[in-house]
């Protein structure tokens, strides 16, 4: 018998034991390990069935414990220590109060899914994890930070195979009130209610949760109301889910929506004005719309208001490729976007912003991306390659400008250390090197023993080896309801051979089957008598995308062949709780992306953080961190004839890598014949070289891989140059704002009469390195003053087809009316080239190809 409605009941806690709640309310023990150990005491059993979440766990401990723990003077008097810290936490100045220069009073962060903790599955992958990891190393730093997100009823998908390997999702519905959450009140009790104008007078209405992470408030906007009929109470129903539609209006609730409610939770809470707000990829673009709306019901015009907002906006791209782009049909967002909505803004000025760059206007897709780039006066990838390559997909928005122009920087993903890191490997740190912080201890010490370094990686590895054995068990049984698990299972993987992990969503560029390009030799390699190797493999494909769920049938049914399944597991349902266990016990992280479609993959960097060592394709993070001490590049094959060619050349870089590297490294012996014994290491049975790189890893690259030093990055280079800008717009009046635009305006409508008319140069008979070349511009500036431009000499190593290679810019002085001149030092030799353009300057622009508009000589 099914109930007909569920909901979660909360434990009463003895009053001795209210720091408890406390503790629990806060999801900063979500990467505090002495209060995850604190809960643990309680009752281990049940807050391992708890999957580590403290508010199901203490509704599932006996009342008589709590009563027993709350006579315990030194329990108490434990519980309320950690309480006292984690005040301390709140409260005490940390990095960012230090910090001398101005700083902004407070950055609002926007995201379409936080990965925090398992008990909170509001997350799909990559881009969730590292917004949960930005939050809770901005917490850390005391960055002043407020994040807001949706509140997806059922998550993202619960993944299961069918006995042929294809996967199932399920979507089991999720209580708010069984989850760290609070509903935002207003003092007299009621819940705060945001409310979005829909077409044919219809209104979309949203309560808003609240989630403490640490130091920072996470808001997150829930459609399941009363207020909305069943077609609007599902707009939030799932991360991802539904038809281009539904995506739409959880962007729009996300971004308008979510503007609303930080606007009521900061008056609620006495909060300033955000004076940046930072969009994590375009799903929240739309906030740019509705705070334009507001400065234009201050008095400013679209085009003011639209300048404002930029210089307070920082946009990240995450994705490589222009279908990974939220695009829209143009008819479907005109129907949304009213000026009901957005009160003030005309439809078309707001339809004009996610136009592609040279196409019709008219019917062109509304492009999320785009519409984010043209909101925000600063924006970055998320690793130096994945900078190049924004910066060539979203060239065509500044036409004129060569791609190493484009004002699109990179800041590398991290990862938060705390979060991701063993408590076996922490409490080593502790027992030898004397810190908890193990992503800056010194792991090269002679302090610390090869032999125990080993024990406690082989502990890890065991672990790993445990759980997946549970994990195949209670995927059988769900499949043989009343059966026997096969007793294979109990002997699946070992915890002395060499582990490979390989964890991430499943779209086809990730090629999760390159392993398999040649199947026999990889069951070679995985069968090896003597040097084995056993791959753990997780992972979920998009539920639409049916190409990625056959990639891992493929893979589910290779591993099922009965010489092999000991050595190759998919483990199905792939989340933050499976990672905790993956990324300890592996040896190898494996990562094989197509090249350069990694934006970042962080997977590598969690492993890392657990002692092992890497195995990629040179993309993403590893392209710029890749070291011999660190692990090995998987060499691309960028000269194959088509991706097929391409596939096999890479498989078997990756197999000869196995098989005369990685293996000998770790069976620390150069060929299986030498020995007929199965392991040969040291007299402590440790390998030696493997050790040394272990010890590099953990020294030498993880302290560069956490997300503490992105978040210092984004507000060095992003957040501070953003309030800056923003408040120079916003004093007295806006009268920054109105300039801008009033001056911007006049460059647009003055440009095309702006010219080069002649250049030349002198001073070089026989051009030799030191010598300098004198140059004089002649220029017609269409009415615009010598002010509004700045004259640039860029000069460079010419490549064949006239091209400028590393081109440095000389601004030329002006010399009369029309007329500027400057010099260059020639400082190489080989081909030399050169030109003179003109762009726009303004002291409110964040650089010279801001507008788009440049000048160029004429050869």
């Amino acid at each position: 018998m099914k109930s007909i409605r569920k909901f979660t009941v909360r434990a009463v806690v003895p009053e001795r034991l209210a720091a408890l709640e406390k503790l629990a309310a806060n999801l900063r023990w979500a990467w505090h390990e002495p209060t995850r150990r604190l809960f643990e005491h309680i009752d281990p059993e049940a807050w391992a069935r708890s999957e580590h979440d403290p508010v199901t766990f203490l509704g599932e401990v006996e009342p008589a414990r709590l009563e027993q723990l709350a006579a315990d003077d030194e329990f108490v008097a434990r519980a309320e220590r950690e309480h006292a810290e984690l005040d301390a936490y709140l409260t005490e100045p940390r990095w960012y109060q230090r910090l001398e220069e101005e700083r902004p009073e407070l950055v609002a962060y926007f995201s379409p899914e936080y990965g925090i903790a398992a008990a909170l599955p509001q997350y799909s992958g990559g881009l969730g994890i590292l917004a949960g990891d930005h939050l809770k190393a901005a917490s850390d730093l005391g960055v002043p930070l407020v994040a807001v997100g949706l509140f997806y009823r059922t998550g993202y998908f619960s993944q299961s195979l069918s006995p042929d390997g294809w996967q199932q999702e399920r979507y089991p519905a999720l209580d708010p009130d069984g989850l760290p959450l609070s509903v935002l009140r207003r003092p007299d009790g009621s819940a705060v209610q945001i409310s979005l104008a829909l077409p044919d007078g219809g209104t979309l209405t949203a309560r808003v949760w609240r989630a403490a992470v640490g130091r920072v408030t996470l808001l997150l906007l829930d459609t399941d109301v009363p207020a909305n009929g069943d077609e609007w109470r599902g707009v939030t129903d799932r991360l991802y889910g539904g038809g281009s539609e539904h995506r739409l209006l959880q962007e729009l609730l996300l971004g308008i929506g979510g503007v609303r409610a930080l606007r009521a939770w900061a008056e609620l809470a006495g909060a300033p004005e955000p004076e940046v707000f930072h969009m994590n990829e375009g799903h929240a673009g739309f906030l740019g719309l509705e705070r334009i709306s507001a400065a234009i019901g201050e008095g400013l015009t679209f085009p003011e208001a639209l300048q404002l907002v930029r210089g307070g906006t920082v946009f990240t791209t995450h994705t490589p490729v222009p279908a990974g782009i939220d695009r829209f049909d143009r008819a479907l967002v005109e129907r949304y976007v009213t000026s009901e909505l957005l009160p003030g803004v005309a439809p078309a000025d707001a339809l004009a912003l996610g136009v592609e760059p040279g196409a019709d206007p008219e019917t062109s897709a509304f492009n999320m991306a785009v519409m984010g780039l043209r909101l925000a006066q600063h924006a970055n990838g998320v690793s130096e390659l994945h900078g190049r390559v924004s910066r060539r997909m979203f060239a065509a928005l500044w036409p004129g400008f060569d791609p190493e122009e484009v004002p699109i920087t990179s800041v590398t993903n991290g990862v938060h250390a705390p979060s991701w890191t063993d408590p076996a490997l922490i409490a080593l740190a502790e027992r030898t090197l004397g810190t908890d912080d193990s992503e800056h201890a010194d792991w090269q010490t002679p302090a610390l023993g090869d032999a125990e370094l080993w024990a406690v990686k082989r502990e890890m590895r065991a672990r790993l080896v445990e759980e997946a054995r549970r994990r195949l068990v209670a995927g059988w049984e769900e499949q043989h309801p009343g059966g026997q698990a096969p007793e294979w299972m109990s002997r699946a993987l070992d915890p002395d051979v060499l582990t490979v992990g390989f964890a991430r969503r499943v779209p086809t560029y990730k090629r999760l089957t390159l392993m398999l390009q040649d199947p026999e030799r990889f069951a070679a390699i995985l069968t090896n008598p003597v040097r084995p190797v056993q791959f753990v493999i997780a992972g979920k494909a998009h539920p639409a995308d049916d190409e990625g769920k056959r990639l891992i049938q493929r893979l589910v049914q290779f591993a099922a062949r009965p010489e092999l399944r000991e050595r190759i597991v998919f483990l199905p349902d792939y989340d933050i709780g499976m990672a905790e266990l993956l990324y300890p016990g592996c040896d190898v992280w494996l990562n094989t992306p197509l090249r350069p479609l990694e934006a970042c993959g962080t997977s590598g960097m969690k492993a890392a953080m657990n002692a092992a060592l890497n195995l990629s394709i040179l993309d993403g993070w590893w392209a710029e961190y890749a070291a011999d001490d660190f692990g090995w590049v998987i060499p691309s094959a960028d000269s194959a004839g088509d991706e097929g060619e391409r596939d096999e050349r890479e498989a078997a870089s990756l197999y000869e890598l196995l098989e005369h590297r990685i293996v000998p490294a770790f069976y620390d012996r150069p060929d299986p014949a030498e020995s007929a014994g199965f392991f040969e290491r040291d007299a402590d049975g440790v390998p030696g070289e493997w050790l040394r790189m272990l010890r590099a890893t953990l020294a030498r690259l993880v302290p560069e891989l956490g997300a503490d030093r992105m978040v210092r990055e984004y507000v060095e280079r992003l957040y501070r140059p953003a309030a800056e800008r923003r408040r120079a717009l916003v004093a007295d009046g806006a009268r920054g704002a109105r300039e801008l635009a009033a001056w911007s305006a006049r460059v647009r409508d003055a440009w095309p009469e702006v010219r080069v008319l002649h250049v030349e140069s002198g001073g070089l008979d026989q051009p030799a390195v030191g010598d300098e070349l004198h140059v004089r511009a002649e220029l017609a500036l269409g009415g615009l003053d010598d002010a509004d431009v700045a004259v640039e000499l860029v000069s460079g190593r010419s490549r064949p087809d006239d091209s400028l290679a590393e081109p440095r810019t000389t601004r030329l002085a002006r010399l009369g009316d029309g007329e500027y001149g400057g010099t260059v030092t020639l400082d190489r030799a080989g081909a030399f080239g050169y030109t003179v353009r003109v762009v726009p300057s303004n002291p409110l622009l964040a650089g010279p190809a801001e507008l788009g508009l440049v000048a160029l000589a004429e050869g």
